[in-house]
């Protein structure tokens, strides 16, 4: 694996074939979560004690510094998460651990549902390679830390924060309408509200009831369905200003989110 050089809260995908024979699982900078994506392997590695059939969703950690050694009879598959340190500590306190004791553990065959459809959700995003979207790759990342400490950290140290105050949730809100139309990130927010990043995440979902990145797609729904119901724009051109990478993308989440189609918002336009 290749080293990362990463210091926000995003993680790195990296979708790998790995033909027969030795293969080495090595992570030097970023702690990695692996995930089998193809058709079942025969495999037998340094962290498991007995030759396996590795099938789509078998969960492999790597932690920094780590590594794991593997001879494999078939062509393998990967989905390799590449998680900051940055991004592992900022669960650690998110979760009320301490981020100089918390560490992962190397595992090796897990499988493990929410492991798994978080590490689904950003090959897709990989994939698709869709503008706006680095706050909910960022909010997936942190996500699926949490769920590795969670399963495998050490004790809580204190008490969750409380919420974001008024002031801060004013300058935060005023914040992302003026920068909708581009990359929102974690990081820049709790720099508008002056809190850690760590704490920002919990202390606006205590103030809003709600995820970071769905209310800034709610937001952007919002500025959409204003921008087409007053037709000045075409639907494309809306969707680029309300921050959605493309049509379609803006067409989903208005129908998540209001129930309705861009369509249906420009022809409730034309019978007022």
């Amino acid at each position: 694996m290749s080293a990362s050089s990463a210091t926000s809260l995003s993680p790195r995908i990296e979708l790998r074939t790995l033909p027969p024979g030795s293969v080495r699982f090595e992570a030097p900078v970023d702690h990695c979560i692996s995930v089998h994506a193809g058709a079942p392997s025969r495999v037998s590695c340094r962290l498991s004690s007995a030759r396996c059939l590795t099938t789509r969703g078998d969960i492999s950690v790597v932690p920094v510094g780590a590594y794991d050694e593997c001879v494999q009879d078939d062509v393998s598959e990967i989905v390799d998460v590449h998680l900051p340190v940055a991004l592992v500590r900022t669960a650690a306190e998110g979760l009320g651990l301490d981020p100089d004791r918390a560490a992962l553990e190397p595992r090796f065959g897990l499988r493990d549902p929410q492991i798994e459809h978080l590490a689904w959700a950003l090959e897709a995003e990989q994939r698709a390679g869709a503008r706006g979207n680095l706050l909910y790759r960022e909010s997936l990342g942190v996500a699926l830390a949490v769920r590795v400490l969670g399963t495998y950290g050490g004790p809580p140290k204190s008490r969750p924060p409380a919420a974001l105050s008024k002031p801060q949730l004013s300058r935060v809100n005023e914040w992302i309408e003026a920068h909708l139309d581009g990359d929102v990130s974690l990081a820049r927010l709790a720099r508008v509200a002056g809190v850690s990043e760590p704490h920002f995440r919990v202390l606006f979902k205590r103030a809003t009831s709600m995820p970071v990145h769905a209310y800034v797609i709610q937001r952007r729904v919002e500025r959409a369905r204003r921008l087409l119901y007053r037709g000045e724009l075409s639907a494309s051109q809306v969707a680029l200003e309300a921050g959605f990478s493309h049509q379609s993308h803006m067409a989903r989440c208005m129908r998540r989110v209001l129930g309705i189609t861009p369509a249906q918002v420009m022809g409730r336009r034309a019978k007022d």
